[in-house]
């Protein structure tokens, strides 16, 4: 039983607008939900370095700071405070130019002793300071 028989038949739509704003609710819900990773710290550009066979300088001081305390400058022992060492430094560095203080700190030497080696060689108007390393 066709009750409908002159009325031509509709064809089912998809409206797509509605389909558009629920699409751009869950957009807008994602990009306000998403957590951005920000990185708290420096960048810093690490400087890098050859292994090559180190050249003997002439112009060296080798200050060894041990576990102690003690300060070591050229092999030679120094007793005293921050005074005993600038002068020290000031004797060796006579006669060199830009001369270059290569501290040797003991890993279980204190702060204070390597500070106190720092502000000799400041005192004396040495500013070039260099530390050095071993490889494990």
């Amino acid at each position: 039983m066709n009750f409908q028989r002159g009325r031509p038949r509709a064809e089912p739509e998809i409206n797509l607008i509605p389909m558009i704003d629920v699409f751009l609710v869950i957009l807008i819900f994602l990009m306000v939900t998403t957590t951005y990773s920000k990185f708290a710290g420096l960048e810093i550009n690490l400087p890098t370095a050859d292994a090559q066979a180190q050249q003997d300088k002439s112009n060296d001081i080798d200050v060894v700071v041990t576990a102690t305390g003690s300060v070591l400058i050229n092999k030679q022992p120094v007793s005293g405070g921050v005074e005993a060492i600038g002068v020290a430094l000031r004797r060796a560095a006579t006669g060199t130019t830009e001369p270059v203080i290569i501290i040797n700190a003991d890993a279980k030497a204190t702060h204070q002793s390597v500070i106190d080696v720092m502000q000799a060689a400041r005192n004396a108007g040495l500013s070039h300071i260099s530390f050095a390393t071993q490889q494990k």
